[in-house]
């Protein structure tokens, strides 16, 4: 199951623990965010133990989305030891996501 990334947990989780770290910012009422939640969910059981995959609600935690610039949802922003190294707008596949997630890995 996805990650739910905070305002809040934010730092402790995501940046200061490092690694690879995948933010799906979304929120309820965007229909594309709806199409890719699946696919979120399967790549954070795909992905356990190798890479944080979380879901940011941009209504719930504006303060991240602001950090990231994220303007339009969904946005899949890729983050390497607290970094962002990849970002992705609107919708896309599981094998797209996979393969930016695997060149983050190795």
């Amino acid at each position: 199951m996805a990650f739910e990334i905070t305002d809040a947990n934010f730092d402790t989780e995501v940046v200061e623990k490092g690694g690879v770290a995948v933010m799906d910012f979304w929120a309820e009422w965007c229909g594309p965010c709806r199409l890719i939640g699946p696919i979120i969910e399967k790549l954070a059981t795909e992905y356990e133990g190798k890479a944080l995959v979380g879901k940011v609600n941009v209504d719930h935690n504006p303060d991240i989305a602001m950090k990231y610039g994220v303007r339009s949802i969904p946005t899949i922003v890729i983050l390497k030891n607290g970094e962002e190294v990849k970002r992705h707008v609107g919708y896309t596949t599981q094998a797209n996501l996979a393969k930016l997630i695997d060149e983050q890995l190795n």
